[in-house]
């Protein structure tokens, strides 16, 4: 036999990659548009088992686990399940009821992530305003910039950085604010002539 005629040994097809979440929420809507198409609704309880059943072989357990991880921790589908009083099939109809308990704790999930995100745009609101007070009375000051930022605390070398994104933040206040009012225009009146009596 010669070198030619040796077989060489075959490789195992690879294996395929597992689809991304983003992949898999696309075919999910391809397969049950009437579900996962369109706005969030409430899924039926145990939908993976459905999901297997109806399509065997598309999605391994933890793919769907991780696809409904997200779907459901969305804040689109959390609101949903505030409203709705239904969960809904692969088919998009009704398919028990949906509890005052799944409702509360959506419900008590969205309000947590609103105080967490008014929180975070009150904090940075008041780091705007830190910043441009900074601006402002570097401006005004007569002092170094040494003696200035051990009177404002901050260390020399932060200093620039500071003033760069507050003077950055000032110019974008101001390119982002109104007009002025602007009141109509009244033609003028005429002076009075003095009138001889």
């Amino acid at each position: 036999m010669s070198d030619t005629d040796t077989p060489t040994p075959t490789q195992p097809p690879a294996a395929p990659a597992a689809p991304a979440p983003n992949a898999c929420a696309a075919q999910l809507k391809q397969l049950f548009p009437a579900l996962f198409g369109g706005a969030p609704k409430p899924i039926k309880l145990r939908i993976q088992n459905d999901i297997q059943e109806r399509a065997p072989g598309a999605f391994t357990k933890n793919e769907l686990s991780a696809f409904f991880r997200r779907y459901t921790g969305s804040t689109a589908y959390l609101i949903a399940v505030t409203r709705a009083k239904q969960r809904f099939d692969l088919d998009g109809a009704p398919s028990g009821e949906l509890s005052e308990e799944h409702r509360k704790i959506a419900a008590d999930e969205l309000a947590r992530r609103r105080a967490l995100h008014d929180e975070r745009r009150e904090l940075e609101e008041q780091q705007r305003r830190n910043r441009a007070t900074l601006l402002r009375d570097f401006e005004r000051t007569t002092l170094t910039p040494a003696n200035f930022c051990a009177l404002k605390g901050i260390g020399l070398e932060e200093l620039d950085r500071y003033l760069a994104v507050a003077r950055q933040e000032a110019e974008e206040r101001a390119r982002n604010a109104p007009p002025p009012f602007e009141r109509e225009r009244r033609p003028e009146r005429a002076p009075p002539q003095n009138r001889r009596r």
